[in-house]
């Protein structure tokens, strides 16, 4: 005996026949279809490409504040002024900063102008006082000279100090112009041994 396999009918019983699909239609559904295809394709990948131009641009922004050699025009970030132990006044203008790290010692350079009483209130915050700088000290190094690009000579009266800390406190060397009444120039280095 055979056994006899159920026959699918062609329309539903008791239904009316679906009527066939006609080639505008099919047109108009293969192309919604191929569109929403395209969008879950598109849509995620230009989100993509964004961002991974955006992350590009944002590591050549890093490296090059990183790889700057020498001084930049900007203000040395808070972290810097509070590790670095350089309370640069307000108000101060002309600031230039650069640091320098490596496995034996940790520098930032600072350079300001300011007024008298901005130049007292950095010397107190450092731990000091304008008694404490000596005239014709050059107190900043050949090498951090060379470095930093500065020059402590010619007909300017130059004061200088070091500041000297147990580690881990920084050790500060500082130069002050007091070529101009009421408006010194200011130039640090900070030292310290990570």
């Amino acid at each position: 005996m055979t056994a006899s396999l159920p026959h699918q009918a062609s329309a539903p019983p008791g239904g009316p026949e679906r009527p066939t699909e006609d080639r505008r239609h099919k047109i108009r559904r293969r192309a919604i279809t191929l569109l929403i295809i395209g969008l879950l394709i598109g849509v995620p990948a230009g989100y993509l490409v964004i961002s991974a131009n955006q992350s590009r641009d944002s590591g050549k922004d890093k490296e090059a504040k990183y790889s700057a050699t020498g001084l930049t025009p900007d203000w040395p970030s808070k972290v810097q002024r509070r590790l670095y132990q350089v309370p640069v006044p307000h108000p101060a203008d002309l600031v230039a900063s650069y640091e320098t790290n490596n496995w034996k010692t940790s520098r930032l350079y600072v350079k300001f102008r300011t007024t008298d009483a901005g130049l007292a209130a950095f010397l107190t915050g450092m731990g000091v006082s304008r008694a404490d700088l000596k005239k014709g000290d050059i107190s900043i190094s050949e090498r951090d000279q060379k470095i930093s690009g500065w020059r402590f000579d010619g007909p300017r009266s130059w004061w200088g100090l070091t500041h000297s800390q147990k580690d881990p406190a920084p050790t500060q060397d500082v130069m002050v112009n007091l070529t101009v009444p009421n408006a010194p120039k200011v130039y640090v280095v900070s030292r310290t041994v990570p």
